[in-house]
């Protein structure tokens, strides 16, 4: 079975119902993408220095979190990084005039991450929509630099349709960013991964694992509904990407989108994603 589409259906109302059934691309990297990478990838080496994949190493947690947490806060405010993100949206045959987004996250997976108690959430089992995100979600994943299997993340997708055991249902978003936006930013405080409430699967995935494995500056495009899993990072080396999200307002103004089977948070991100035609 070929789990990752390589190429995107012409019409992109066929992209989106592909998407929203379970489909999974992973696209070459473009013009578009390429151009977001290398910015981000200047960012990471002005404050982390070249061999910015093991400067967990050369620095203090507590200076390296707080680097990290300028960086992502640029990132995701930052008016020239919203551009970057709209050219990829555009380039991949989506109309802004039709797309809500929220701006690019960095992630960073640590070096045996998971060994820090803070961190526990990132290795959580999860559907994308736990967090208050629409049924027509669409998540979009770029790696920094090439990434094998074992720093990355896998995919259930024989869970797509199937309800999980998961509290979700703890999760609202008007409560998430009640005091500000640092959650919303991503891992802004140290204490966050401790205090915070993560939706989690409460239960072991079923059926086939597809792990993922991709060059820098490729796009794997999946439905918020997917549930995956980030996996325990022991590679001896940082991993670093971006993701965004899209919504296509009609579609969730009409119920277009992928199935609800066991998404029981509450609120909307969709009330501070960016529309940028209107």
């Amino acid at each position: 079975m070929t789990f990752f589409l390589p190429s995107l259906p012409e019409e992109n109302s066929t992209v989106r119902t592909a998407l929203y059934d379970g489909s999974v691309f992973l696209l070459p990297s473009s013009k578009e993408t390429l151009e977001l990478v290398a910015r981000v990838t200047e960012l990471l080496e002005q404050d982390l220095g070249a061999d910015f994949r093991h400067t967990q190493f050369q620095v203090s947690s507590e200076e390296y979190f707080r680097r990290i947490g300028v960086l992502r806060k640029r990132i995701y405010t930052e008016p020239p990084f919203h551009q970057l993100v709209e050219a990829i949206i555009t380039s991949s045959g989506f109309a802004l005039s039709d797309t809500a987004y929220d701006p690019a996250r960095l992630r960073v997976v640590a070096h045996a991450g998971h060994e820090n108690p803070a961190a526990a959430p990132i290795y959580y089992g999860h559907r994308d929509t736990w967090y208050s995100n629409s049924q027509s979600m669409i998540t979009w994943w770029i790696p920094l630099h090439d990434v094998a299997p074992a720093e990355t993340f896998e995919f259930y997708p024989d869970d797509y349709l199937r309800p999980v055991r998961n509290d979700s249902e703890r999760f609202d978003f008007q409560e998430w960013v009640s005091e500000g936006q640092e959650k919303r930013i991503g891992w802004q405080k140290k204490d966050t991964g401790l205090t915070a409430t993560y939706p989690e699967l409460h239960e072991a995935p079923q059926g086939r694992a597809f792990p993922v494995e991709a060059r820098r500056g490729e796009l794997l495009l999946f439905s918020g509904q997917h549930l995956h899993q980030t996996r325990k990072n022991m590679t001896g080396r940082t991993r670093f990407s971006l993701d965004f999200r899209t919504v296509h307002l009609k579609d969730h103004a009409t119920g277009i989108g992928a199935p609800n089977v066991d998404n029981r948070s509450t609120g909307s991100s969709l009330i501070q994603y960016i529309r940028p035609g209107r």
